[in-house]
């Protein structure tokens, strides 16, 4: 992460994900009315995606894939440090550039029964829309979506010869590093905002050597016994 000691933003999100398991629509779709540092919860209710660009942009905030997905996750300690630094320095950000600092409303869209199903995140210059205030933004408060991580993803990729790395794996690390540390795979489901236990073991949870070889050493260690002593020494 000292490669992007200078890119705050991104350190913040790419934490957000290592520390939450939320999904990168969910973390890019944040604002601060979601972040309660008080009592260290994160509610998760939206995802971000991106539609055919127009004058007003191209993000938008739905809901989340299911009902299940709407969940609140714990803020942990080094993650709770890290948003309030990050907090500070966008504060100092909007005083530095004032006027000029970007600022963001959501404009409600309609289906065509009339209810409203999703929001377009459009730039603060429309009358008698909601404001919000974008966790994930540049520095001069420019709300760009998930395009944020583009330029860190090809220095990862590039540059430290990374390829096989998005940062919606960073959800899966999440989800096969706390199961393997003794988490129970319920509270993992449910802290992904997956109802059915089997969709967080078949796509999120993955193994490696290491962890093979710990499965199979762990084997050797409790099936050790004088009975298995007395096989191994007899003679076929």
């Amino acid at each position: 992460m000292l490669r992007f000691k200078n890119n705050d933003t991104f350190i913040c999100a790419f934490l957000m994900a290592c520390y939450t398991g939320m999904s990168t629509g969910e973390v890019f779709a944040l604002i601060w009315d979601d972040i309660d540092l008080e009592n260290r919860v994160i509610k998760i209710n939206k995802t971000v995606y991106c539609k055919k660009k127009d004058d007003k942009g191209r993000w938008f905030l739905g809901t989340t894939k299911t009902t299940g997905s709407c969940r609140e996750v714990l803020i942990s300690e080094t993650l709770y440090r890290i948003i309030c630094k990050y907090k500070e320095k966008q504060k100092l950000l909007k005083k530095k550039y004032g006027r000029k600092y970007k600022k963001f409303e959501l404009e409600p869209i309609k289906n065509e029964y009339g209810k409203i199903n999703e929001y377009k995140i459009v730039e603060g210059k429309y009358k008698n829309l909601k404001s919000v205030e974008m966790v994930f933004t540049k520095n001069n408060g420019l709300y760009v979506g998930t395009d944020i991580i583009k330029y860190p993803f090809k220095i990862i990729h590039n540059e430290l010869g990374i390829k096989n790395c998005r940062f919606y794996d960073l959800r899966g690390s999440y989800a096969t590093k706390i199961l393997r540390n003794g988490a129970e795979i319920r509270d993992v489901a449910d802290i992904l905002g997956h109802s059915r236990i089997e969709t967080t073991e078949n796509y999120y949870i993955s193994s490696s050597e290491e962890t093979i070889k710990e499965a199979n050493d762990m084997l050797e260690e409790i099936m050790k016994s004088d009975v298995i002593d007395e096989i191994i020494n007899l003679k076929f």
